[in-house]
This record gives C-alpha cells, sequence and structure tokens, in this order.
C-alpha cells in the first residue's frame, strides 16, 4: 500500500511540474535524437564526446538560424510587397468590384418588403459585431503574443544550453540510470526509447514528405492557371498548412472569394479546385505515411488522426497516433497486456 501512495504521489508530483519544466523536457528529448548524430562523429572521426557534442549542437544551431532566417524573410518579403501592392490593389478592388457588388445589394434590399428587409439588416449588423469581436480578438491576441516574446525567448536560451548539458551528460545519466534499474526493466526501457525514437523521426519524415508533396500540388496549380510568384505564394502555402488551426484553405479559400468578387471566375474556380486536390490528396496519403514512417497500421493511423482531430481539433494530428505508438510500445514491452477474453 505504501509503495502506491508514494507512486501516485510521484505521478502526481510530475504532471504538476511537467509545465514549468518543459524547455528541460524537450532538451532531453532533442539531446535523444541527436544522440546518433554524436556517436557518428565519435566513431568516423575518433573525437572525444565533448567535441562530438559541440560539432553536433553546432549543426543543430545552423539549421534553427537558417530555418529562423528562411521565415522571416519570406514575412519580410511579403511585408513589403504587400506595403507596396496593398493600397492600390484594395482602391482598384473597391472601385471594379466592392462597389458595384453594393450598389446591386442596394437596389436588391430597396425591392425587399419591409419586414424582410429589416430582418437582413439586423443579419448585417451581427454579422458586423462578430467580425469587429473576432478582429479585436485577433489584435489582443498579437500585443498578447508580443509581450510574450522577451519570455520565449529566456526560455529558448536556457532550452539550447539545455540540450548541449543533455548532450554532454547523457553517457553518465545513462549509466546512473542502469544502476537502479533491473536487466528486465532496462530491457523494457531500450525497447521503449528506440520505438519512441523511431516513431519521432518518423513522424518529421512523414511531415517533410507531405508538405514536399503539398508543394508540389500548389506550385504545379498555380503555373497552370497562370499565377505570378508562384514558387513564393507554394512556399507560403505549405507554411500556413504546418500552423496550427491554419491549413491551406486558410490562404486558397479567401483568394477565390476575392477573384469571385473581381469577376476573375476562371482564377476562382481554379484555386477551389486546387484546395479540394490538396485536401483530397493529403487525406489519402496522410494514414499510409504515417504508418510506413511510424510503424502503426494504416488503420490504426486514419483512426487516430481522425478521433485525435475531432477531439483535439489541429494538436490532435500529433496526439492520436502519439497515444497508438506509445501504447504499442508498451504493449511490446509487457507494460500494459490485454490479454482479456470475451
Amino acid at each position: 500500500m505504501k509503495r502506491w501512495i508514494i507512486t501516485a504521489a510521484l505521478i502526481i508530483i510530475t504532471i504538476y511540474l511537467i509545465p514549468y519544466s518543459l524547455p528541460f523536457l524537450l532538451a532531453l528529448i532533442t539531446a535523444i535524437l541527436l544522440e546518433n548524430s554524436v556517436k557518428w562523429f565519435m566513431m568516423r572521426f575518433k573525437w572525444p564526446r565533448f567535441r562530438a557534442v559541440l560539432a553536433t549542437f553546432i549543426l543543430y544551431l545552423l539549421f534553427i538560424a537558417l530555418f529562423v532566417w528562411f521565415i522571416v524573410k519570406l514575412v519580410i518579403d511579403q511585408a513589403v510587397t504587400l506595403a507596396e501592392k496593398g493600397p492600390p490593389f484594395a482602391n482598384d478592388f473597391y472601385k471594379e468590384s466592392l462597389k458595384g457588388f453594393i450598389d446591386q445589394s442596394q437596389q436588391y434590399f430597396k425591392s425587399l418588403p419591409v419586414d424582410v428587409f429589416q430582418s437582413f439588416e439586423k443579419t448585417i449588423e451581427n454579422t458586423l459585431q462578430s467580425v469587429t469581436s473576432m478582429l479585436q480578438g485577433i489584435v489582443e491576441w498579437l500585443f498578447g503574443l508580443a509581450a510574450a516574446i522577451p519570455g520565449f525567448l529566456i526560455e529558448f536560451l536556457v532550452y539550447l544550453i539545455a540540450v548541449f548539458l543533455f548532450s554532454l551528460e547523457l553517457s553518465r545519466l545513462r549509466i546512473k540510470t542502469e544502476r537502479h534499474l533491473r536487466e528486465t526493466t532496462k530491457e523494457k526501457l531500450y525497447l521503449i526509447t528506440a520505438q519512441l525514437n523511431r516513431a519521432g523521426i518518423g513522424f518529421i519524415k512523414a511531415q517533410i514528405f507531405l508538405s514536399i508533396v503539398t508543394f508540389m500540388m500548389a506550385f504545379i496549380g498555380l503555373a497552370i492557371l497562370k499565377v505570378p510568384y508562384a514558387l513564393l505564394l507554394s512556399i507560403l502555402i505549405v507554411f500556413v498548412d504546418i500552423l496550427p488551426i491554419l491549413g491551406t484553405g486558410s490562404v486558397l479559400v479567401p483568394w477565390a472569394i476575392f477573384c469571385f468578387f473581381q469577376e476573375n471566375q476562371f482564377l476562382g474556380f481554379g484555386l477551389i479546385v486546387l484546395f479540394i486536390v490538396i485536401t483530397v490528396v493529403r487525406r489519402i496519403l496522410e494514414p499510409k505515411v504515417f504508418s510506413s514512417n511510424m510503424g502503426i497500421s494504416p488503420l490504426a493511423a486514419l483512426i487516430s488522426l481522425f478521433i485525435g482531430f475531432k477531439l483535439l481539433g489541429f494538436i490532435g494530428f500529433f496526439v492520436g497516433p502519439a497515444v497508438v505508438i506509445v501504447y504499442d510500445t508498451l504493449r511490446e514491452a509487457g507494460i500494459m497486456k490485454s490479454r482479456w477474453k470475451i
């Protein structure tokens, strides 16, 4: 009984401390993922661990720096383009499309009965209030995001330092941990670590593959539609597709609506078709790609992706397959047993 109480207390304390120790947990996971690179440097060049860790850490920093530079450059280029072309585009859009649409709508509403007109007017007012509230929420979120940047930078710096130190001490931590484990527990722990490591790398490979497929479809589709800056827009679509909540539809659908307002039906319908094609192809490929890279069956991948998305939204795409992988790993290690019968 005492053993169970201690175990329960440790679990509760761990759950409570996880939000405060998240940078260190992520650093430990990163160090484990980078361990193969460290071992490669040690074996290939006969380097001591410190030099191998330093080389791996520098390469990791270069990768992060290149990724951040690419994103910042993309955002700045888009902002400059928007600042240069935004006002003339908005003026032309208002004169050529929006003004005519408003005039036609006013003429149509005037011909309606008073009750129907008042109902439409009330609906429009409610819609405008909702849009205003949404815009206020977005502005507040942006201010909150800006205020959180200094704290994020501090946590990110702590994370990077922790990655280096964990990589440096990983072999010693493993030896110290093994002293307190039985042989059977060691085997189970090695199995769990290897499976989760393989699944994590497989998940990254799957995301990269799906992003490449999305980019190719977007670029080919935009090139067929003769859209200028097709390459840059395809990169933007892939980047938005990776972000939480957003997706290809958050770029292509509003763009198509603007095209319809501008009476450019060809481009509008083309963008809608492109959105449907990208969405359908991704939904078909996702279960197979995740299953082959993460070691779970296509059916389990499909079910976990669907249920995860329904329960948790975008985050469910990560959590759903992760739960299945952890369950399969624990079952193979003999920690969770399912030998029951009906």
